[in-house]
């Protein structure tokens, strides 16, 4: 009996042995072990876009005050707050009648002076008959001549007078200065207005296009003026949490000075704004595209691995497994970066799941799906998820 006891105990020692000894080797990094869950993506060459992503302060394109160009009382206000407007429509009228009444006097003199010339250019066309048949002196001849002349200049003078009272009846017709939007109104009707007033009558406001100043590093200076003296910047604009895309842009100047305190130059980008989705003293944020590299090796961002003085990224080899492979990372842009060398056009990286890798490692790579699918017709990422909003 204690025998079997004893053959028994050295059965159950060696069998736990045996399995202590196989459990190492199946949690090593060898081709025994469980394989490792991660996403993967090929490497491609295509064009990499580089941006410059600022904050981007919303600026109207024009804003005018209006204001009264003549005295007199506001008889009406054509226009409601906040009314989209066109150029020269009507805003307000200032009481014409008293410009009108100026306006008929010169008319008047006008009429009357040249009367006056007429009849004098007459006598002067007989002065000089006369003078033929020496019949009136010289002078007589002369004098006419001159009175003539400054019968001409007092009908020049008239006319200049009716001109001005023209203008001055025009200006009592108050018009839009160009296509806009009202604001608040500054005088009520009925309230005497002066050409002196610092108020105006309203300020308008074009959105459509309007403008963007976009606050940038001044480190960046050259590259975008050597970029701009090539060819026109584009930008797009963004909503401060990236969900709205306001549209496409270009890049008018650089402002001529640098703000010394921050460090910072301002760019100003023109959008066309048709649904006027941008506002005046609004904050967006701008990607401004700089340049673009062409047919260079792209991955995405989450690719890159850094070590202990050195880049590298995780490779699933042909058979399953990892490999750890150094590489020289050029541009990084936004989420992708551009690898200079030790990737090669197909191979597979591991984009996400690196930390429970080391080389060696069994690998159950999942890859995106083709672009072509419905889920990514869709807007979905090939994994299922939303993709996030563009961000500058």
């Amino acid at each position: 009996m204690r025998l079997e006891a004893l053959t028994c105990a050295l059965g159950l020692a060696l069998a736990c042995q045996r399995t202590s000894a196989a459990g190492p080797k199946g949690a090593d990094g060898g081709g025994g072990g469980v394989a490792i869950p991660v996403l993967a993506q090929r490497v491609a060459r295509r064009d990499l876009p580089v941006f410059l992503d600022g904050l981007g302060s919303v600026t109207a394109y024009y804003t005018v005050t209006v204001h009264s160009r003549v005295d007199g009382q506001l008889m009406k206000v054509n226009f409601e707050e906040g009314q989209a407007v066109k150029k020269g429509d009507l805003l307000a009228l200032i009481d014409p009648r008293p410009y009108d009444a100026a306006l008929h006097q010169v008319e008047a003199n006008l009429a009357k002076d040249r009367a006056t010339l007429v009849d004098d250019k007459l006598n002067l066309d007989r002065d000089i008959e006369l003078r033929k048949q020496d019949l009136v002196a010289q002078q007589a001849v002369d004098d006419q001549r001159a009175l003539v002349g400054q019968l001409e200049g007092q009908v020049l003078a008239d006319q200049a007078a009716v001109e001005s009272a023209r203008l001055n009846v025009t200006y009592a017709h108050v018009t839009s200065p160009l296509d806009g939007i009202t604001g608040l109104r500054q005088v009520d009707p009925g309230n005497i207005v002066h050409a002196s007033d610092t108020g105006g009558i309203v300020v308008v406001t074009q959105l459509d296009p309007i403008a963007v100043l976009v606050t940038l590093p001044e480190d960046v200076l050259s590259e975008v003026v050597r970029q701009m003296a090539m060819r026109t910047l584009k930008a797009h604009a963004y909503s401060r949490d990236g969900k709205i895309d306001y549209g496409e842009g270009r890049v008018s100047l650089v402002d001529n000075q640098i703000n010394q305190a921050t460090g910072t130059l301002r760019l100003k980008v023109i959008f066309p704004n048709p649904g006027h989705l941008m506002w005046p003293n609004q904050f967006v944020r701008v990607r401004v595209e700089l340049s673009v590299l062409k047919d260079v090796v792209v991955v995405p961002a989450a690719v890159v691995q850094r070590g202990p003085g050195s880049t590298f990224a995780y490779v699933v080899k042909d058979d399953q497994t990892a490999e750890v492979r150094p590489i020289q990372v050029g541009v990084v842009q936004g989420d992708e970066a551009q690898i200079d060398s030790g990737l090669n056009v197909g191979d597979l990286v591991v984009t996400e799941g690196q930390y429970k890798l080391r080389p060696g490692a069994r690998v159950a790579a999942k890859t995106p799906e083709p672009s072509g699918d419905k889920t990514a017709e869709n807007g979905r990422s090939p994994h299922g998820e939303v993709p996030p909003a563009p961000r500058p």
